[in-house]
């Protein structure tokens, strides 16, 4: 049997030599009792409190997580409530517009029924009623009107009054004293003209030349009852000290 097991491969004695392996392993442990680290030793305390405070921030990274969660499923909640409220505001809007289509098709359904009751060939005196009715709609109407008052249209008128100038005018008398006494009664007498719509204003002296000046005298007028030609009429009149006359400006008022 001895010589049997010399020519076997089998290691019998392993155990006693992984025995030895591991006592000398606790001896040199027992020997280098703190880890090196760049020159440094380190001690189990120190190794202890950087777990902890890795830890620590493991957790306080787990919390922040958790309330980021819980944002989400707020805000995720939030947006499924809105959602829900639309997609009912969707169906009663809907359900309104149907009800709009069913009430459009019942009115225009009424509408036809009263088309066919109407009688194209009705009695005369419906016709006679009828045209009672726009009368008395048309006098009232006229009424209303009347009662409020009316816009006047008017305008402003600016007239040039030219005097005589040949020898026998009162351009050339001798005196300038009795020349504006000629001018401001040329002004006294376009004032004397009157009319219903007429309302004279300023005048001046404007210079023409070679020492003749011209009456230029402004009025109001309404226009539906005074006009430039009875205007022009009526100063032509003054044939002894008025020339001519004529309408410097015509502005609406």
């Amino acid at each position: 049997m001895t010589a049997a097991l010399i020519h076997e491969t089998v290691w019998l004695d392993k155990f006693r030599y992984e025995e030895a392996e591991s006592k000398y392993q606790i001896s040199i442990a027992h020997r280098h009792s703190g880890l090196v680290v760049k020159g440094r030793q380190i001690s189990a305390e120190e190794i202890i409190s950087e777990e902890e405070e890795m830890t620590s921030k493991l957790i306080e990274r787990v919390n922040s997580l958790e309330l980021e969660n819980q944002n989400l499923r707020k805000a995720t909640t939030s947006l499924e409530k809105a959602v829900a409220k639309l997609e009912a505001r969707i169906k009663t809007l809907e359900l309104d517009d149907k009800k709009d289509a069913t009430a459009t098709q019942e009115e225009d359904k009424e509408d036809a029924e009263d088309d066919d009751d109407f009688d194209l060939f009705g009695s005369d005196d419906d016709a006679d009623e009828a045209e009672d009715v726009k009368a008395e709609r048309i006098a009232e109407y006229e009424k209303r009107k009347a009662k409020k008052n009316p816009v006047i249209a008017k305008s402003n008128i600016i007239l040039d009054v030219k005097p005589w100038d040949d020898e026998t005018g009162m351009a050339l008398l001798p005196s300038p004293i009795i020349y504006l006494l000629n001018m401001a009664e040329m002004e006294r007498l376009v004032r004397t003209i009157e009319s219903d719509g007429l309302l004279w204003g300023p005048a001046k002296l404007v210079a023409v030349g070679y020492g003749i000046k011209k009456l230029q005298i402004s009025c109001v007028v309404e226009d539906d009852k005074v006009g430039t030609d009875f205007l022009e009429e009526k100063i032509v009149e003054f044939e002894d000290l008025v020339q001519s006359v004529d309408v410097a400006a015509f502005n609406k008022l």
